[in-house]
């Protein structure tokens, strides 16, 4: 009897101690999140107002009060959305392709590696492929649209990972079960597997959202600058926020670093948005809700 407590009072200290160890980790992984936060949101309050949000750099100096970033909110949202639509359904039916009709032959381990690849491409190499394609050897402008090719590049392998992850997650009674019924294996997919995977893909996406969002080298090589409202992405340069905080930050003087901090809080605020209607619309069509 001694023996067995002394097994159990060693387990339970053992178990103590890992578990300090656990919320240590947590701890310091917090306080970077934290601190960053708390750096963002107290610069920038200072110049987040409805002028900030509505009116362009357009007519204002360097050293010029007032001022906001309106365009480059304009730019991000339009290079973001246009990215999403390139490569979320290239990544999703490439995901589909891996798990579900691929199983382990040459092409899908071929596409599997070149997946792995581009996952560890540096940002700023996807914009010099866009630059030296895109726009230098078929000679098309800067635009939104050259911006959004280089940061489908990069949200490609995010999507195509995260979603194969969540397909695989997938029991593969219910396949089965619907095989049994005489269901083709495309419906199949289309009405079993991806709605019982569609919130994990969701998470997925938004954080390859997420990723591209905040990313500046390959705007800096496909959308250039301007400081006027481009409502096109297809024609001329266009604004990014990413870009708005870096030309901002350059400027030596408060007024510029001000609307640098207070572009930062807006484009992680945008971010927050995005993540939340995310969560929303998969909170919606979750199978549990019988959609």
């Amino acid at each position: 009897m001694t023996s067995i407590q002394h097994i159990s009072t060693g387990r339970r200290i053992k178990d103590r101690v890992v578990q300090g160890l656990v919320y240590l980790a947590f701890a310091l992984a917090v306080v970077p999140l934290v601190s960053v936060l708390w750096l963002v949101i107290s610069n920038g309050l200072a110049r987040f107002d409805l002028e900030f949000l509505t009116h362009s750099m357009n007519g204002i100096g360097a050293r010029d009060a007032g001022g906001g970033a309106y365009h480059a909110i304009v730019g991000t949202l339009e290079q973001v959305l246009l990215a999403s639509v390139i490569s979320v359904p290239i990544g999703l039916f490439t995901a589909i392709y891996l798990v579900e009709y691929g199983q382990g032959g040459r092409l899908s381990r071929a596409i599997s590696f070149f997946v792995d690849v581009m996952t560890g491409i540096p940002s700023v190499v996807a914009g010099l492929f866009v630059l030296a394609f895109w726009i230098l050897f078929l000679g098309f402008p800067y635009s939104g649209w050259a911006g959004a090719l280089a940061l489908s590049i990069l949200m490609m392998p995010t999507v195509v990972r995260s979603a194969e992850e969540m397909l695989r997650l997938v029991p593969g009674d219910l396949r089965e079960a619907a095989y049994a019924l005489g269901v083709p294996k495309w419906r199949t997919i289309v009405k079993v597997v991806l709605p019982t995977a569609f919130t994990g893909i969701v998470t997925g996406v938004m954080l390859a959202v997420a990723r591209v969002a905040g990313e500046t080298a390959p705007l800096l090589m496909t959308v250039f600058f301007t400081n006027s409202i481009n409502n096109d992405p297809f024609n001329g340069p266009q604004m990014g926020l990413p870009l708005f905080v870096f030309d901002q930050a350059a400027r030596p003087n408060d007024t510029a670093i001000d609307r640098a901090w207070t572009g930062a809080l807006t484009l992680i605020l945008i971010v927050m948005l995005l993540n939340l209607v995310a969560r929303l619309i998969a909170w919606w069509r979750a199978p549990a809700k019988g959609r």
